[in-house]
């Protein structure tokens, strides 16, 4: 069976805002789609990781710059033939300080390590989802500011042209989906299955790439 890696952060790994808990397989946009793929005999690698960056290193919590990561995932998925990276929202936060072109910068890292087992033609990128007006409020994720709502809206022309370049396939999630009320940053249960069926229909559209 043949494989793709689903290389995200905490979207990725599927966090339920309201109970900090992550959901389950039916309800993640993750195993969802890991479901659909199965019927054309393609096995979805969930690795997603809560505050994950691209190459950012975060001074307070530790071990979550993604760009270390590729290399050992690669290694322990030999048969991966297919990458979906899904990054960038925790790039936004007010501690880097960062552009939405320095944050692109970030993401072509990652894509230069996924590139040197996958081809180009073979990764699907997305931009995340644009973080909702009050994300930086104090019961919500302080880690943002006003500024990081208006970073993260730029990435998806950023991301776009990235992937044009270079020859992948792109989905802008924010096109798609957006963060639930509860915090401004996570998607809902609704959400993960949009975003799942937006991402299904774009690789089984393609699938004799995979």
């Amino acid at each position: 069976m043949k494989q793709m890696i689903a290389f995200g952060d905490s979207n990725t790994w599927g966090l339920n805002p309201v109970l900090n808990s992550r959901y389950p397989e039916n309800v993640r946009w993750t195993g969802l789609l890991r479901k659909k793929l199965s019927r054309e005999r393609i096995l979805l690698v969930e690795e997603g990781l809560c505050g994950r960056t691209t190459v950012f290193n975060d001074p307070i919590r530790k071990g979550l710059k993604g760009a270390d990561d590729i290399p050992g995932i690669l290694a322990r998925n030999e048969e991966a033939s297919g990458t979906i990276v899904m990054l960038g929202t925790n790039d936004c936060k007010t501690v880097f300080g960062l552009t939405a072109e320095e944050i692109g910068k970030g993401l072509e890292e990652c894509l230069d390590l996924f590139e040197q087992r996958i081809r180009p033609e073979h990764i699907l990128v997305i931009s995340p989802v644009v973080l909702g007006a009050d994300v930086w409020k104090p019961e919500k994720d302080p880690a943002f500011s006003r500024a990081s709502v208006r970073v993260s809206a730029e990435l998806k022309a950023v991301y776009s042209r990235i992937a044009a370049k270079r020859g992948h396939l792109f989905l802008a999630a924010s096109d798609i989906v957006s963060p639930c009320s509860y915090d401004d940053e996570h998607l809902n249960a609704e959400g993960h299955g949009r975003l799942a069926d937006a991402v299904g229909r774009i690789l089984i559209d393609r699938m004799r790439w995979v």
